[in-house]
């Protein structure tokens, strides 16, 4: 500790003018977003001003900055009794749900009454309540039962985004003035309030509840479930220090005191003129198509905010309407909690089935009680192979938790054993399927048959494939249209596709003449398709969309590829080691490659799509500028200007590549709305992650 020689006068004025300082560096920083001087820099001056505290100890007050941390740890929370009941909010799911209770408060108003409101983001942590007396933080409380909460000021002090002392009066009066709140200036002129309340929530950001997690594995203690939680034990600790450990961060969102405000906006007007924190992402509507619009859009960019929400609050933004409309048991009418669909929720696995993949692979599926996930009805969950259900120690009957990520396919998360009947059955893989002997290769997971071609169900799976956006894309073609055209032994394999005529489907059930016409047109359109397309559809083992770039390349250094039986030229003269030569495929794709090739069925299908007219179209040098060569990106989430095979095509075109999972390899992840696991996993591994604007800058 540094030793100043200096007075008693000097200290205090010295003291005084640190506390003040530190004070606003503090309220730029959190509160206007603008960095004044570096951190360190106010590291600094916080240490200068605790030993000067530690020196002359006579001048420490509680709204000292230094004060953040201290107190002894207590043995339990005295009970503090709040001014008015700390609210709740009820629930809304829908669109519907958000009609309703607006044709409801519309009841209890004068007929011509016009509703206007105001839709914060809804944080997912601890609602707290603190009580300033002449400017400083006297009582930080719990919500409790809402009349009652725990006095848990000590630790509230260590949150830094809690003002310990608000503005002083010529700061607060002039941020009033220019939110131009002419009549709380008025009102505090005349008469300034002995004491102020404020209401807010106290939360966890990702990145430090991430932290919190990495030093608990660390230590082998058990991980913290999510942020919410943390929030709100760090605030019930009993030892501010460990409070202040954990980071925690806070927004305002309500003031209790009446400074004259007539809207909730104006509420937060003033919080943010008496120096609190409030979001700046909220925002006031005139009608429910903006609510709505804020709603969906945060609904799909909640995954890149630095904190968890779960949906956002609407208030009717008239204070007066709100006094009006009331409280109904321990929510206020004038205010409703509007939720995002969940990512996760419970059913009973009804049933387990075997699917088969068009390699011949077989698959389990749940088959699940239907449950909203995501705002999309979930009837079936992937259950991946053997070794996932014995891990999870799945039995048909069992109730488990379902989630649902973007356009994931919803899995099965966790079994609750607690809630087995007895009844329960184990799964078990059939012993045949499609007549052939069911079987599990020595390190494999998978199950399978090993003639694949021999069974009807995996053409089928091909013909969907062949047929599908990534591969000959042939719009409207899927596989009912397919399974209609098999049942009436039109096609037996793709080629056949082509030979279609309009008066072929005229005959089918559901089949006019201008759908026949539309579905033969879609069909002939397709004929023209791109190399990598072309490959991809050819449903090789192994081979999905990246890899039959890889081998379009190989192809045409060997010959140039206009048609199908270009290729069946260019592969006769390639062995094993050619394949394997390819970067980024291995020698088990490789001799997937290679063996498809070397089947004498499969170069027949070649020739019987070069006999149909297929034609195809190779990549050509183009002066697009290679900006992205030997660059690896990732796209999750949706895309609002372009489709996933559009940007895939943009990043190829570039010199890219693109990969579907993450990894330390990867060097963008282009992240759309409704992100999944990927972009967590890119915020791990501290990839590069970036919106579509920027893609699409990139692109430009």
């Amino acid at each position: 500790m540094v030793k100043y020689n200096i007075t008693k006068i000097e200290a205090k004025t010295r003291i005084e003018k640190l506390k003040i300082s530190i004070n606003r560096y503090r309220y730029s920083r959190l509160v206007l977003n603008k960095e004044l001087i570096s951190p360190e820099a106010e590291d600094a001056l916080k240490k200068e001003l605790f030993d000067l505290e530690e020196q002359f100890s006579e001048f420490i007050t509680p709204d000292s900055p230094t004060q953040r941390v201290g107190g002894k740890p207590l043995k339990q929370f005295p009970k503090v009794r709040h001014s008015s009941r700390m609210l709740s909010f009820n629930d809304a799911f829908s669109q519907a749900d958000m009609k309703d209770w607006q044709g409801r408060n519309l009841k209890l108003l004068p007929l011509s009454t016009k509703l206007d409101f105001y839709a914060e983001l809804k944080l997912d942590g601890l609602a707290i309540s603190t009580v300033y007396k002449y400017g400083v933080l006297k009582t930080g409380a719990t919500r409790g039962d809402g009349l009652v909460g725990e006095d848990v000021t000590n630790n509230l002090k260590t949150v830094e985004a809690i003002p310990l002392r608000l503005l002083s009066y010529s700061e607060i009066l002039k941020n009033l003035e220019q939110a131009k709140l002419s009549h709380v200036i008025t009102r505090l002129k005349k008469a300034w309030p002995k004491i102020i309340e404020a209401r807010g929530e106290t939360f966890l950001n990702r990145k430090d509840f991430e932290a919190l997690n990495r030093e608990q594995k660390k230590r082998g203690l058990p991980l913290y479930a999510n942020p919410r939680n943390v929030a709100a034990g760090s605030i019930r600790q009993l030892d501010p220090k460990i409070t202040a450990s954990r980071r925690l961060d806070s927004f305002a969102y309500s003031l209790i005191t009446d400074l004259g405000q007539r809207t909730h906006e104006e509420e937060h007007l003033i919080l943010h003129s008496l120096g609190f924190r409030v979001n700046p992402n909220n925002k006031r509507f005139s009608d429910f198509e903006g609510v709505f619009k804020f709603h969906k859009y945060w609904a799909g960019h909640r995954e890149k905010l630095p904190f968890e929400i779960d949906g956002i609050v609407v208030m009717v933004n008239s204070e007066e309407h709100v006094r009006r409309l009331g409280v109904v048991g321990k929510a206020p009418r004038g205010g409703i909690a509007y939720k995002f669909a969940p990512k996760e929720s419970e059913t009973v696995v009804e049933n387990i089935i075997a699917q088969i993949g068009r390699t011949g692979i077989l698959t389990p599926v749940a088959v699940l009680r239907p449950v909203q996930i995501g705002g999309v009805t979930v009837s079936h969950a992937t259950l991946h192979n053997e070794d996932e259900i014995k891990r999870l120690g799945l039995k048909i009957g069992d109730t488990v938790i379902v989630g649902r990520a973007g356009d994931v396919i919803p899995d099965v998360r966790k079994v609750l054993k607690e809630l087995r009947t007895g009844r329960e059955k184990e799964f078990h893989f059939p012993k045949e399927f499609c007549g052939q002997k069911v079987v599990r290769v020595a390190g494999e997971a998978a199950y399978k048959i090993l003639h694949p071609e021999k069974c009807e169900l995996v053409n089928r799976k091909r013909l969907y494939h062949f047929a599908a956006k990534n591969a000959f894309d042939m719009e409207g073609i899927g596989p009912k249209i397919i399974g209609a055209m098999m049942d009436n032994n039109l096609i037996s394999d793709a080629a056949d596709l082509f030979d279609l005529k309009t008066g072929d489907l005229v005959p089918l059930e559901r089949f006019a003449e201008k759908s026949a016409e539309n579905v033969i047109e879609s069909i002939q359109k397709s004929k023209t398709v791109p190399l990598n397309k072309f490959i991809n559809a050819l449903g090789i083992p192994h081979v999905g969309e990246e890899t039959a770039v890889d081998i379009g390349k190989k192809l045409v250094l060997a010959k140039s590829i206009n048609h199908p039986r270009d290729i069946v030229d260019a592969v006769s003269a390639m062995k094993l080691e050619d394949w394997r030569s390819i970067p980024n495929i291995g020698p088990t794709v490789a001799e997937s490659i290679h063996g498809y090739f070397q089947d004498k069925n499969n170069l027949a299908f070649l020739r019987k799509l070069d006999k149909v007219g297929v034609k195809i179209v190779s990549p050509k040098a183009s002066p697009t500028p290679q900006n992205f060569k030997g660059k690896i990106f990732v796209l999750t989430g949706g895309l609002e200007t372009m489709t996933r095979d559009q940007a895939k095509d943009k990043i190829r075109e570039r010199g890219g590549d693109v990969s579907s999972s993450v990894g330390k390899i990867i060097d963008y992840v282009v992240a759309g709305s409704e992100p999944g696991e990927k972009y967590e996993r890119a915020k791990r591994l501290g990839i590069k992650i970036i919106d579509e604007k920027q893609f699409i800058k990139m692109i430009r």
